[in-house]
């Protein structure tokens, strides 16, 4: 066991050490330590942001918090109005979006003469029924316009359209998938849906990276019902947006105590994730580890190397304090806490990089994947928990070629003989 005058006599020299390194030396560490932290943190970080930005746009521009659908065994939520008139009563409720949804082709380009064999500009979508100012104050809808103007209350025969169902913003040719071509703002489409024909003008074009969104067309909720021939006011979903800091799970239970699980599928955010999503963050999580763990053995390698490099040179000198007293685990304990200064020192520094510094700046500037705007997840529980194996590796890794330094005979190591 090492005694309380080893330490003190280990940290004399270890500070002693320190002070009479290079500087350039004590940065070069300091950065490998620094490098180190940010690989363990950051990689992992990226890769389960790249699913979580997707995670989070659906949940700001899509379910909102809370997300009411149609049971699977109804066509609707069954007396809707009731079903709305809690919400509006419910005090942790901010503000909800009723949708009526539909299934239709649409047709572009009708008007004009086309070859027996040439294909129609005809796609299948799913239309959606809003009210504008409730649907934008609850997802931002018309954040994601890239053409055109949003649609108004009192909009009628005009339709927002998702990019995906246009070619120039979806370029594919499969015979299970079909989009239109040469739709822009002004241009005028048509809906058959139910067997009804209706001729609109697109108002503008809606571009996102969530497909719930993309493949959609968007019209005012009162003229749906009017197409549908809908001859009541149950809708097919409601995005819930709450105030912040109230618990979705908790509201969830609570409107489910109110009966509305019988006439609807009541779900947080959480609860609407696809399993293959959470599959994705598990498998992301698992890769980063994988890749940062990598970081971890080169930076044990590389404070082995410096550390034993460091006793090799000062093996003279090592010799020369055993021979006047000073004990082996004093010596190593020196060596110890060297390790230690440097790989405290890189992972609060990286802290600062990572919080101060990443963590917003990514927030505010997201990554720009294909499918995603990804960000940085970096829980402080995870993050402490990699710097403390960054520090114990490094412990390790200066403790092993101090031990086989000082273990050494004290008159070989003074001689400088093997």
């Amino acid at each position: 066991m090492f005694s309380a005058l080893n330490y003190r006599i280990g940290f004399f020299l270890a500070v002693r050490q320190i002070r009479r390194s290079s500087i350039w030396t004590n940065t070069l560490i300091v950065s490998v330590m620094i490098l180190t932290f940010l690989n363990l943190v950051v990689v992992s970080g990226i890769l389960v942001g790249l699913i979580q930005g997707a995670v989070d746009a659906v949940r700001l521009h899509y379910t909102s918090d809370i997300i009411i659908s149609t049971p699977t065994s109804k066509s609707s939520i069954e007396n809707s109005p009731a079903v709305i008139a809690a919400l509006a009563a419910d005090p942790r409720i901010d503000s909800y979006s009723s949708r009526y949804l539909e299934g239709a082709t649409v047709e572009a380009g009708y008007k004009e003469q086309h070859k027996d064999n040439e294909k129609p500009n005809i796609a299948s979508a799913g239309v959606s029924g809003i009210n504008p100012q409730t649907e934008d104050r609850v997802t931002g809808l018309s954040t994601y316009l890239v053409e055109g103007s949003y649609l108004l209350p009192t909009d009628y025969d005009q339709v927002l359209v998702g990019a995906y169902l246009l070619k120039k913003y979806l370029p594919i040719d499969s015979p299970g998938f079909s989009t239109l071509e040469g739709v822009a703002p002004g241009t005028k489409i048509r809906l058959t849906l139910n067997g009804v024909q209706r001729e609109v003008t697109v108002k503008g074009i809606i571009k996102s990276k969530i497909d719930e969104i993309n493949m959609r067309i968007f019209m005012t909720d009162s003229q749906l019902r009017s197409l549908a021939g809908r001859s009541t006011y149950n809708v097919n979903e409601i995005a819930v947006k709450l105030k912040p800091g109230v618990d979705p799970n908790a509201v969830r239970d609570a409107l489910i105590g109110q009966g509305l699980s019988r006439v609807a599928k009541v779900q947080t955010y959480a609860d609407a994730e696809p399993k293959f999503i959470k599959d994705m963050i598990a498998t992301f999580a698992l890769l980063g580890n994988m890749i940062s763990s990598i970081g971890l053995v080169v930076a044990s390698i590389t404070i082995f190397i410096v550390i034993f490099i460091n006793a090799i040179t000062r093996r003279k000198f090592i010799g020369i304090l055993k021979g006047i007293g000073i004990s082996g685990e004093a010596i190593e304990i020196s060596y110890i806490l060297q390790s230690f200064f440097y790989a405290i020192t890189g992972s609060i520094i990286g802290l600062i990089i990572v919080y101060a510094v990443l963590q917003p700046l990514i927030a505010a500037h997201p990554i720009n994947f294909p499918f995603s705007d990804g960000i940085l997840v970096a829980p402080l529980s995870s993050t402490f928990l990699r710097m403390s194996l960054l520090i114990v590796a490094t412990i390790f890794a200066g403790y092993i070629p101090a031990r086989m330094i000082v273990r050494k005979n004290t008159l070989d190591s003074i001689l400088g003989r093997n």
